[in-house]
């Protein structure tokens, strides 16, 4: 879904400021600040200085060489005179809450709902991406007020939702925001969620990691040619990066998004359900959903069901014991049940879970353990 979705692509095109202005998903904060103020830019974490005032961020793989008056290739970070700053602190271009079955996490706190939000800018160009409105837009093409990470907690906890989601763009690009939101919703009582195409260093995922409740990653493909090509990325970062949230302990679900003929094969799909039994366990969820036409790519069909199917049982087969297929309400793979004796765990619809059955982390029926934060 877009998340601009009041707003017309032909609109925003045209002159997306006026359009914006009266989206219904940012008057919560309109009279918190005024936009543009230099005074806002928070100097950015994980870079370091350079002779001649240039700068090399370190805040993800791509460490990009930043030249004076340059930004780095997520467009929201600029080196101004040697000072790296964020141009995206404090400036959420969207702000909603919806079910944390849409971001999609089916293992954390079901039938509840997350404060989401997000900046503009990414350090991917996906072909596919669906709120490419934002992500590949310029902080300067979409002024909205200051919102402090104090009213983002304060305004979630107001909306009585369970969780802050960082989402809809890349949150890596906007983290020193995203780590002081989720700084001020953790003192509230308040659980917080990443939804990331995993493209970010070491040391900033480990910061990350004491803070996050669940990081969900986009899985795009298990191929190198498919991340350069499809979504202007990498592979092996995202691996790694799957890895360590693994080895964190933190929550970690992951999506694939199934699109005909760029990544349906079924042995890139084997190859990747194996690897993450391998590298993460058998219990992280493995989402695969439905695509439809957006951004670059218009000239495809809607992923066939049948497809969907299909890659849901090579994962199991593979030893991926909670397999998921979405975007396509009232079928089997929505629903989760115990692994051991097959009993309805919680049954859903779309992006609601109107059943849940799981008591204290276990199956009712058998007393296995469900892994997940269930409470």
């Amino acid at each position: 879904m877009n998340h601009f979705a009041c707003i017309s692509r032909r609109d925003f095109l045209r002159g997306g400021i006026a359009a914006i202005a009266a989206c219904p998903l940012l008057p919560l904060f309109a009279q918190s600040g005024t936009p543009g103020k230099k005074d806002d830019q928070k100097t950015a974490s994980y870079y370091e200085s350079l002779p001649g005032q240039e700068v090399r961020c370190h805040l993800c793989p791509w460490q990009c060489r930043v030249p004076p008056g340059s930004r780095g290739k997520c467009g929201v970070r600029e080196n101004q005179a040697g000072r790296y700053v964020s141009l995206v602190y404090g400036r959420p271009v969207t702000t909603h809450t919806d079910p944390v079955e849409k971001k999609p996490f089916f293992h954390v706190y079901p039938g509840s709902q997350a404060f989401s939000i997000a900046t503009t800018g990414c350090n991917f160009d996906c072909k596919f991406c669906q709120n490419w409105d934002i992500s590949q837009a310029k902080p300067e093409q979409i002024p909205v007020p200051f919102v402090s990470p104090d009213e983002i907690a304060d305004k979630a906890k107001e909306q009585n939702v369970r969780a802050v989601a960082y989402t809809y763009s890349e949150p890596t690009i906007f983290f020193e925001y995203m780590r002081d939101c989720a700084k001020a919703a953790k003192e509230r009582g308040l659980a917080n969620l990443m939804v990331s195409n995993g493209f970010i260093a070491a040391e900033p995922l480990a910061d990350l990691c004491k803070l996050m409740t669940a990081i969900k990653v986009d899985f795009k493909a298990f191929s190198p040619d498919f991340y350069q090509q499809v979504c202007s990325g990498e592979l092996q970062p995202v691996l790694d990066t799957l890895q360590r949230v693994h080895d964190a302990g933190v929550w970690l679900e992951v999506v694939n998004l199934v699109i005909p003929t760029l990544n349906d094969n079924m042995d890139d799909i084997k190859r990747m359900a194996a690897w993450l039994v391998k590298h993460a366990g058998p219990d992280v969820p493995l989402h695969f959903t439905r695509f439809h036409a957006s951004y670059k790519i218009r000239n495809l069909p809607p992923t066939p069901i049948q497809t969907l199917v299909r890659a849901r049982e090579v994962a199991m087969a593979e030893g991926c014991r909670f397999v998921y297929t979405g975007n396509y309400p009232g079928n089997e793979g929505e629903h989760t049940s115990c692994p051991t004796c097959h009993k309805l765990l919680v049954k859903r619809y779309g992006l609601t879970a109107p059943e849940v059955f799981i008591v204290n982390g276990k199956c009712p029926a058998c007393q296995a353990a469900i892994p997940g934060r269930w409470n």
